[in-house]
């Protein structure tokens, strides 16, 4: 069985960064696809990176909001993914969540593409 588990969530003022990291553990972490997403209040869950595996050659995409302010990547030494997160907005004030998935880069932005999902780590970016 997965576990994710995130971390570096935090109170950050606009114009700031933070790097969320996802522990991963339990199965084979080169074999998993690697998501974030976040929801925001009142918000539905949404995309936001996704890492495919070192073998397909650990492809990275992006949703276009966060498109060159966000970077994902994945450290196979320490079984983590990161989300770097630069020039944060209001609008990126969410809970972000962590996700693995064993289909490869088929349907990176679909949540069904995914297996296992973390507990969320809470970010907020203040006015």
């Amino acid at each position: 069985q997965v576990q994710l588990v995130e971390s570096g969530g935090g109170l950050v003022r606009a114009g700031g960064s933070l790097t969320l990291s996802c522990a991963f553990s339990g199965r084979t972490f080169n074999m998993y696809t690697m998501g974030w997403f976040r929801q925001a209040p009142g918000k539905e869950r949404e995309f936001v990176a996704a890492c495919s595996i070192p073998w397909n050659g650990g492809r990275t995409y992006y949703a276009d909001a966060v498109k060159g302010r966000f970077t994902i990547a994945r450290d196979s030494a320490k079984n983590t993914v990161y989300l770097q997160m630069n020039s944060l907005e209001p609008e990126d004030t969410a809970i972000y969540t962590c996700a693995a998935g064993s289909k490869g880069d088929y349907g990176y932005w679909d949540q069904g593409s995914y297996d296992y999902w973390g507990q969320g780590t809470q970010v907020t970016v203040s006015s």
